[in-house]
This record gives C-alpha cells, structure tokens and sequence, in this order.
C-alpha cells in the first residue's frame, strides 16, 4: 500500500535523523500494526499550501492509496490570506477526492501574534474542509507537543525527536482508519 505524505518540514522531519522523522516513526508503527506501507516521500521544508498544490501531479505519478496532507504551517507563519490556502488546500482535496484516494487532513494553528481575527479566519478554513466527504480530519498536527519545550526543538517551531514519538502515537488511530478506507485491489 501506497501512502502519499503531502507536508512542510513537520513531516520532512527537520532538523531529525531519518530514522527520528516523522514518516520513519509512522511506517514504523504501522508495520508493528500489521500495515505494510510504502511512504511516498512528498514533504517539502518550507512549503505552503500553493507548494503543495503545485506538486501534487506530478507526487501522485507512481500512485497513491491514501494521503496524509499536513499544510498550512508556513501559510500561517507568513501570514498568507487563509482565503488562498483554503482554495489551494480545496484544490489538493479535489484532486485526491477525483482520484478516489481517501485523506487525512491535519490542521494547524496560526501563531498568536498575528491577531485573533487572522486565528479564527484560520482555523475556519480546517473546520470548513473537514466536512468533506471521504476526508478524515485532526485538528491540529502538533496538539500537545506545541507549548511544551522538551518536546520541540530550539527552534521552538519543530518538534524534536519525542515529539515526533508523540505525534506518531496520538495520530496512528486515524492513519490506520484512513488506510482501511483504502479499497482493496
């Protein structure tokens, strides 16, 4: 089985060894879960959700059985219109949805400087998407890890090793969901 892992650096495992990131600690869990998955590496430091949609083509290529999409981290950073990153992440849950790959989407939160206007616009556009049919939904990618600093690294933004550990446990229930979504062959 083919999973698609569409990200920024949170996925990309930044700052991490390989084997520490977040897509090595998944297939890791998931192979001890019985689930044989191949991870298609489409993460990308640094990326906004125009990135992302940019890209989807030509990731989906080789083929995919289901996604995880975690974007929207960068977006909010910069402090792009959530307007713009709801039509791109829109556009990147068409193309899986016409395509008959189930999702995941991970949401994620704006930085508290940018105002509570810009928040709530934010979160809006994840609490919009997650209704779509045939897309799992987790609110926030970094629930639980964000504000603890022994689980981030100096940076402050990324999560360190344990954090990725956590992350890979909290949102393992709803991989292994999305992947019995998956129809068989």
């Amino acid at each position: 089985m083919k999973l698609l892992v569409l990200g920024d650096s949170l996925t990309a495992g930044y700052g991490l060894s390989h084997e520490d990131g977040f897509q090595a600690r998944l297939r890791a869990a998931l192979a001890t879960e019985g689930f044989q998955v191949t991870i298609i590496d489409a993460a990308v430091s640094g990326d906004t959700s125009a990135g992302g949609r940019a890209r989807l083509d030509w990731v989906l290529a080789d083929g995919a059985d289901a996604a995880i999409v975690e974007l929207g981290a960068n977006d909010g950073l910069r402090g792009l219109d959530p307007g713009r990153m709801e039509a791109n992440l829109a556009a990147i849950l068409d193309t899986l949805a016409a395509r008959h790959i189930p999702v995941l989407l991970s949401g994620m939160e704006a930085l508290p400087n940018l105002g509570s206007d810009y928040d709530n616009e934010f979160r809006a556009v994840y609490a919009r998407l997650a209704k779509r049919p045939g897309v799992l939904f987790d609110p926030f990618f970094l629930e639980g890890i964000v504000a603890d600093p022994t689980l981030n690294q100096p940076d402050r933004l990324h999560p360190n090793a344990e954090g990725v550990r956590r992350i890979v446990a909290r949102l393992l229930p709803s991989v292994e969901k999305l992947l019995r979504e998956v129809p068989t062959k």
